[in-house]
């Protein structure tokens, strides 16, 4: 709640300059009301003959504010502290002079304890570390034997000249350290525990180990002096503190500790049990108990913040545990160590993912061996055979066959460790699934031969119309027209295949792709439903479409302005054996000369189809126009 308000304070500084003094106030009155509550449970278990206190939980109360609230909190903690302790005193026997220098030395004291820990251990202090509970211990003692001389020279010079120094010091600085060093933990704690509650059921485990705790202390302490003896409650109690360091946070061990603290000084104050026994001593009985105190505080602080690294070093191994489980995971990396003497072997948890086997079941060396690849098996067996000294390691990459009978490759690189006499002890390594990177190597293979052998046909190709035009030119320069416009179709259709990624070409565009130099919205007719053509099939009706549109635009419709182009298409037949008819049909022409009819375009236009698709076409040169139909098995899709 003090931390909150806090917080709250120092959140609204800015916006209005007054919260800070309110915030101040408020935090400086609750310290008081707590350490004026913890000084009269103090007072009220105050032991004759020097009146000191033999338990002074009010110091906890103060450091342990102190340590949680941090450096800002030092001047309302202190006013609070020296308001209840001047008030808590004159309440009591004592006057103004010695409440105000007790008052003193207990403010002094929670500031002096503070700036140890902060000075030590910054601002992270936590019951949840073993060092820096060891740390709150020192810093207890130090504070408090220098608070207890300027206590003790005050109980000197204002209450009690006679009674001894030594006596009086001691027991300042024995009920001031055990106030804080069984109070402050608690404090600090529970602030911990607000900030991250514990689990429900470990509260009610905590609650119900707390209790029974407090019964069997109570029962313990409460025992006749007779048969009592001084290795009784620890040995009782021990088996509890335990139980609760283990399965709890360390709040509920700060909170036993607070329990047994508080039990055993109520009984010397009251006379009860082994520490209200008359016969002994008061200050034995006195001395007993503290040292009683601390020793318990020390097991159940040391067995919580020991749990407690444990605990969190779990967490933090099982948290590096599973980020390297996911990190094999998504690189499809598996780890393994094997031992070739006792054939035992353990791999990651993804290993059962990779493999393809039962994760609920072993999975041996020999199973592992087993479904190699019979192909690869004999090479990776030598390799692991090759170990030694001198070449202690091996890479290789081989098939798998899964359970499943799925083929997966595998990249595998090991390295052996040696006994003395250079014999393999284990082998340590990794095992990569590489079945996609070979699936993409032998698809670039394959795209790489398929390249090669469409370059030859292209190449091929290029060569027969270059030796066919020569022959049919009669001029230089109309071979290197011709033989230009039949390399740009050939050019064309590769660059229609290559946008579709050699997926097929619509018919349409091709068609429209060769008219377009030659025609326009008024000359020609494209009809046809949609059809897609394979690569062969696209580079062969390119090169006929492209003859008859040259043709018809040298010496047919399209060299006249009153002549028509229509082309049209049909697809016909079942899936499995799908026929494509092409029409062309020429109209409103010159008759065509009989060059025209006899050269290598027509001839190109007759032969190309039936030889590259096994389709037929049907060319008419009649007088009124050029008519060619053609048909196209089409592969099946």
């Amino acid at each position: 709640m003090l931390q909150n308000l806090s917080q709250e304070v120092h959140r609204r500084t800015r916006a209005d300059p007054t919260l800070p003094r309110i915030g101040a106030i408020g935090l400086a009155i609750a310290v008081g009301i707590a350490y004026f509550v913890a000084a009269q449970l103090g007072l009220a278990l105050l032991t004759k003959p020097d009146g000191v206190a033999v338990f002074w939980p009010a110091a906890g109360v103060s450091s342990g504010v102190l340590i949680v609230l941090g450096r800002d909190a030092r001047l309302p903690v202190a006013s609070g502290v020296m308001v209840a302790t001047i008030i808590a005193n004159l309440t009591g026997d004592r006057n103004i002079w010695s409440a105000t220098v007790f008052a003193l030395c207990n403010a002094g004291e929670a500031l002096l304890t503070a700036w140890l820990i902060e000075r030590y251990f910054g601002s992270g202090f936590s019951p949840d570390r073993l060092r820096h509970m060891l740390g709150l211990l020192a810093a207890a003692i130090v504070a408090t034997a220098a608070s207890g001389v300027g206590g003790t020279m005050a109980f000197k010079l204002f209450h009690s000249p006679t009674a001894p120094l030594w006596t009086i010091w001691g027991h300042w600085f024995a009920s001031d350290a055990v106030g804080i060093i069984t109070v402050a933990p608690l404090m600090i704690g529970f602030a911990k525990a607000l900030r991250k509650p514990p689990p429900p059921n470990e509260i009610i485990e905590g609650i119900v180990a707390l209790v029974v705790l407090a019964v069997i202390n109570a029962i313990t302490v409460l025992l006749p002096p007779e048969s009592w003896e001084p290795a009784l409650p620890p040995a009782l109690l021990f088996p509890f503190l335990l139980w609760i360091a283990a399965r709890c946070q360390p709040v509920f061990a700060a909170a036993a500790v607070f329990i047994v603290s508080l039990t055993i000084v109520w009984t010397i104050t009251f006379g009860l049990g082994h520490f209200g026994d008359t016969a002994l001593p008061i200050g034995d009985r006195i001395l007993e108990a503290q040292i009683a105190i601390l020793g318990i505080a020390l097991k159940a602080y040391v067995l919580a913040a020991l749990f407690a690294e444990r605990r969190h070093h779990e967490a933090v191994l099982e948290e590096s545990e599973a980020r390297l489980q996911e990190a094999l995971t998504v690189g499809a990396v598996m780890a393994f160590e094997w031992g070739p003497r006792s054939g035992l072997s353990q791999r990651s948890e993804n290993a059962a993912q990779i493999l393809g086997f039962d994760p609920r079941q072993a999975f041996t060396a020999a199973q592992f061996l087993a479904r190699v690849h019979p192909d690869d098996r004999a090479g990776f067996k030598a390799l692991i055979n090759k170990v030694s000294v001198d070449s202690p390691g091996y890479s290789v990459t081989f098939r798998f066959v899964r359970p499943d009978g799925r083929e997966v490759w595998l990249e595998e690189t090991s390295r052996a460790e040696f006994d003395a006499a250079g014999r393999v002890v284990r082998l340590k390594g990794l095992t990569r699934d590489i079945t996609r990177r070979k699936e993409a190597e032998q698809r670039q293979d394959l795209l790489i031969a398929e390249l090669d052998h469409r370059v030859k046909n292209v190449l091929a190709r290029v060569a027969v119309v270059a030796m066919h035009t020569r022959q049919g030119s009669g001029t230089m320069d109309e071979f290197v027209r011709a033989l230009g416009g039949r390399s740009n179709t050939i050019t064309a259709a590769h660059s229609l295949l290559s946008q579709s990624r050699w997926y097929g070409v619509g018919l349409t565009d091709l068609i429209r792709h060769q008219l377009a130099p030659y025609t326009t919205d008024a000359n020609t007719t494209i009809c046809g439903p949609d059809v897609m053509l394979t690569s062969a099939e696209t580079q062969a009706v390119a090169m006929v479409i492209h003859e008859l549109v040259t043709n018809a635009a040298k010496h047919g419709a399209l060299s006249s302005p009153s002549g028509r182009v229509s082309v049209s298409w049909d697809r016909s037949g079942s899936e499995a054996a799908a026929i494509l008819t092409v029409t062309w049909r020429e109209l409103g022409g010159p008759p065509i000369a009989a060059a025209a009819q006899s050269g290598y375009g027509s001839s190109l236009i007759r032969d190309l189809i039936p030889h590259e698709l096994g389709g037929t076409v049907d060319l008419v040169f009649a007088s009124d126009g050029a008519c060619c139909k053609i048909e196209i098995p089409l592969e099946r899709r």
